[in-house]
């Protein structure tokens, strides 16, 4: 057996670097356009997805919410289209996290704050793909990250990681077991999305003829924000209290939030500007990605990148809910700030609602509360398959699984 950063490993397997490995393929790591390619005002309702920081799951693409640019601007950055087979990462924040292109992406961008591996012919990229999301392998490129404040991500850092290269056969069929799981899981964000655009329909019916009256999104709810523990103090972290930052929220398939990347202990807690918020609150990112949504399933503590609203009346839930991601334009348009934009509380606060009947508004929450929960029922059952398959890769790489022994696993899960 011979040794990488995942564990002892068959001695005929190859270690290399992913720079390396790219190369011998005829692939390469590059970023995306930066911002004086691509500004702003080019971005279009309609058009060619542009894949952001924020569109990076899982290891896949999250498309709701996703930019998009003309034919002629890809046509012009047509050097940073995605082809299938490519492995996304940002550059900056949650820089261990990344995404797989599927043949139905090829063409989209890999937009600004964003880094591209091209494997070429070298490997099998459905396997490295698992293999970089190997926890050992997340670690590594988050403790060479580099940046005091936020985590930053370049070429030259994604092409040190070490990569273990097991024979092609070996590769497939690793790539095949944890395959069904993401095809499973894939099936579960379809239903979640439909689950979750049923409900936005139904809401838009209700409310569409509706005027704005004197109640505010202030008065008809109470409005929190969030804090941060002193990160510098090892007492305040890695506990059991799950804490949100954007992060957490913008890589969701759909808007039910059940664990945070970091936790907190109580003394972080009490150290913290945030409440313990619980299940079923509303949070909303107020700075840089504004309007990204989570309703959590557990108490959570949130940083200071959100607003958090519990409504006065709890049957007002899924009303608020609906009624915040319908005006996502204009709470962004109420942002300010220098570096990046921010929608103040107070600006929040003070914006108007609309508001049916409370006999409506019992109705339409009696009606689409069994859509919600099926959509966070797949959500949840998502987060035990992926739970799954993170425990099979290192076994599986190690050779403690048979690839055999782990179908059977995959298939009684299924």
């Amino acid at each position: 057996m011979g040794e990488s950063i995942i564990g002892p490993l068959p001695t005929e397997w190859q270690t290399t670097t992913l720079g390396e490995l790219c190369k011998s393929g005829g692939g390469d790591i590059q970023t995306g356009p930066f911002g004086s390619q691509l500004h702003a005002s080019d971005y279009v309702p309609v058009g060619i997805p542009s894949v952001m920081p924020q569109n990076i799951g899982d290891n896949v693409i999250v498309e709701t919410g996703i930019a998009r640019i003309t034919p002629d601007d890809a046509n012009r950055l047509s050097r940073y289209l995605l082809k299938a087979g490519d492995i996304v990462y940002s550059r900056r924040g949650d820089v261990e996290r990344r995404a797989l292109v599927r043949p139905e992406q090829e063409g989209w961008l890999c937009g600004t704050g964003c880094l591209r591996v091209r494997l070429g012919s070298s490997a099998d990229p459905r396997f490295v793909s698992y293999y970089l999301g190997h926890p050992k392998v997340r670690e590594w490129i988050v403790r060479h990250a580099v940046g005091a404040t936020m985590p930053n991500l370049n070429t030259a850092i994604l092409a040190a990681v070490p990569v273990v290269i097991p024979p092609i056969p070996v590769q497939r069929a690793i790539a095949t077991v944890l395959g069904a799981l993401d095809d499973k899981i894939a099936v579960n964000e379809r239903i979640a999305r439909t689950s979750l655009d049923l409900a936005d329909a139904h809401f838009e019916l209700v409310a569409r003829n509706l005027a704005y009256g004197s109640e505010t999104f202030g008065s008809v709810a109470e409005v929190f924000g969030g804090g941060t523990p002193r990160t510098s103090e090892p007492a305040y972290w890695d506990g059991s209290i799950a804490w949100a930052t954007p992060s957490d929220v913008t890589g969701l398939s759909a808007p039910y939030l059940f664990t945070t990347a970091r936790k907190i202990t109580e003394k972080g807690l009490a150290e913290c500007a945030s409440q313990l918020y619980p299940p079923g609150s509303i949070f909303m990112t107020s700075r840089a990605t504004i309007g990204a949504f989570a309703v959590p399933q557990v108490p959570t503590a949130v940083n200071q990148g959100f607003i958090v609203v519990i409504p006065r009346q709890p049957e007002m839930r899924w009303w608020l809910f609906h009624e915040m991601r319908s005006r996502v334009d204009e709470m962004r348009s109420l942002a300010n700030g220098s570096t990046f934009l921010e929608l103040s509380r107070k600006n929040f606060k003070a914006m108007r609602v609309r508001l049916a009947e409370p006999d409506v508004i019992a109705r339409f929450s009696a009606q689409v509360d069994p859509l919600h929960k099926r959509a966070a029922k797949c959500v949840e059952e998502s987060h035990v398959l992926a739970e799954l398959r993170d425990t099979l890769l290192p076994k599986l790489m190690s050779g403690e699984i048979r690839v055999r022994d782990a179908e059977k696993a995959v298939e009684e899960s299924l």
